[in-house]
C-alpha cells in the first residue's frame, strides 16, 4: 500500500480515530486536577505553576509546525502512531523526576499530542468524506471523554495510590493502548486514490487568505479559553470553598458535558451552509458561565460549570469549519498545520497570564474579565469563520 494516500475509511479506523482522541487531553487535565498537591510536592513557585499551565498550548503550537512534514514522510498512519508513542513516553518521563523533569515530560507529551492534533482532522476529511459531520463529532467526543475520565479519576487515584506521581504516570497505559489499536487500524489504500487527495493549487498560500487568519485566530481564542479553564477552574473553586476531589469532579462535568455537543453539533452544523447561530449561541453559554465565576462563584458553582461545560462544545466546530471552508484535504491540511501552530501559540499566552494576574492581585477578578473580553472577540471571530465560503 502507498503511504501517501488517505487511510481506508473502515469502522476499525473510526475506533482508532477514538481512541486516539481520547488521549489528547489526559496529559493536561489529570495535572490540573491534583495541581495543588503537584506544586506542594515539589516546592515550586507561582511562576512555575503558571508556566506548567501553559506549556500544553505552547508546545503544541511550535509542534504543529512539524506535523505536515511528518505526514508527507511517513504517512498518516505511521505518523499519528508516532505521536501517540511519544506521548505516551512523556507522560511516563513526567512522573519520575523533579520540577524541570516535570516540564520537560509535559512538553514532550504534548509535541506527540500536537501532531495528532493536526493530521486527525486530516485523516476525518480524506478518510470518511461523506461523513465529516459524524466523525468530527466522534473525534471531539472521545476528546472530551477522554479529558474528563482523567480530570474526574486522577485526584482518586492520587488517594488510593499514595501520590500524584503514580495518579498522573497511570495515563501513559491508555495512551499505550491507543497505539497498538492505531496500528491494527490505519490501513493505506490503493495507490489509485491519490488522485482524490491532489489539491488543485498546492503552491497557494493560506498566509494571504483573510479567511484563512480569521479560522486561525477563532481556533487560537477557542484554545486559549479551554486551557485556561483545564488548567484553573479546580483552582478557581478550591477559592471559593469547594473540595480538591469536588473540583476534580467539576472540571471533569464540564469535560463531559462537551461530549453531548461534540457528538450531536458538528452533524447538525454541518448540514446547513452558515454555522455562525451554533457559534452565537455556545458563545453565549460559556459568557454566562464565566461571568457567574466572576460574580457570585460560590453562590452556583455547578451551574457555572455547566454553562461552560456547554460553551467548551466550540472546539469542534472549530475543527469542522477547517474541513468546511476548504476544497480538498490538502487545503484542510494546510489550514489545520496554520490554525494550530500559529493558535495554540495564541492560546499559550492564556494560562499563563490568567495565573500571574491572580498571583499579582491576589483575587480571580483581573482573570475573569479578560476572559470575557476574550469570549467576546471568540464568538464574533467564530460567526464570521461560519459564514459560507472558501479559502
Amino acid at each position: 500500500m502507498n503511504r501517501h494516500v488517505p487511510l481506508v475509511g473502515s469502522a476499525l479506523l473510526a475506533i482508532g480515530v477514538a481512541l486516539a482522541a481520547a488521549n489528547l487531553r489526559p496529559a493536561v487535565t489529570s495535572l490540573a486536577s491534583v495541581l495543588g498537591d503537584v506544586r506542594a510536592a515539589l516546592g515550586v513557585s507561582a511562576a512555575w505553576t503558571s508556566a506548567l499551565t501553559a506549556v500544553p498550548a505552547l508546545c503544541f503550537g511550535f509542534a504543529a509546525f512539524a506535523a505536515p512534514w511528518l505526514g508527507r514522510r511517513l504517512g498518516m498512519a505511521r505518523a499519528i502512531g508516532l505521536s501517540l508513542g511519544v506521548l505516551t513516553l512523556g507522560l511516563v518521563l513526567r512522573v519520575i523526576d523533579g520540577p524541570w523533569v516535570v516540564l520537560g515530560g509535559t512538553f514532550i507529551a504534548c509535541a506527540g499530542i500536537a501532531v495528532s492534533n493536526v493530521l486527525i482532522p486530516v485523516v476525518v476529511k480524506a478518510s470518511f468524506p461523506s461523513k465529516v459531520g459524524l466523525i468530527t463529532g466522534v473525534y471531539t467526543g472521545a476528546l472530551a471523554a477522554g479529558a474528563a475520565l482523567a480530570a474526574a479519576l486522577t485526584p482518586r487515584l492520587e488517594d488510593w495510590l499514595g501520590s500524584w506521581r503514580p495518579a498522573v504516570g497511570a495515563w501513559a497505559l491508555l495512551s499505550a493502548g491507543a497505539v497498538v489499536v492505531w496500528f491494527a487500524a490505519a490501513r493505506h489504500g490503493e495507490a489509485a486514490s491519490v488522485v482524490r487527495s491532489v489539491a488543485p493549487v498546492e503552491k497557494r498560500s493560506l498566509l494571504r487568505s483573510p479567511l484563512a487568519w480569521v479560522i486561525t485566530v477563532f481556533f487560537g481564542l477557542q484554545s486559549l479559553f479551554a486551557y485556561t479553564v483545564m488548567g484553573w477552574l479546580p483552582a478557581m473553586l478550591v477559592d471559593s470553598g469547594v473540595d480538591r476531589n469536588t473540583a476534580g469532579m467539576l472540571l471533569a462535568g464540564s469535560m463531559l458535558l462537551s461530549v453531548p455537543v461534540s457528538l450531536f453539533v458538528p452533524p447538525i452544523a454541518a448540514r446547513f451552509s452558515s454555522q455562525a447561530p451554533v457559534v452565537l449561541a455556545l458563545g453565549v453559554l460559556s459568557f454566562a458561565g464565566i461571568l457567574g465565576m466572576l460574580v457570585a462563584p460560590a453562590a452556583a458553582p455547578g451551574l457555572w460549570v455547566v454553562l461552560i461545560g456547554f460553551g467548551m462544545g466550540m472546539f469542534p466546530l472549530a475543527l469542522l469549519v477547517m474541513s468546511l471552508r476548504t476544497k480538498s484535504t490538502s487545503d484542510t491540511a494546510r489550514l489545520s498545520a496554520m490554525a494550530q501552530s500559529i493558535g495554540y501559540l495564541i492560546a499559550a499566552s492564556g494560562p499563563f497570564a490568567f495565573g500571574v494576574l491572580r498571583e499579582a492581585t491576589g483575587t480571580w477578578t483581573a482573570s475573569l474579565t479578560l476572559q470575557l473580553v476574550l469570549l467576546a472577540a471568540l464568538t464574533v471571530l467564530g460567526m464570521i469563520a461560519g459564514r459560507p465560503r472558501y479559502v
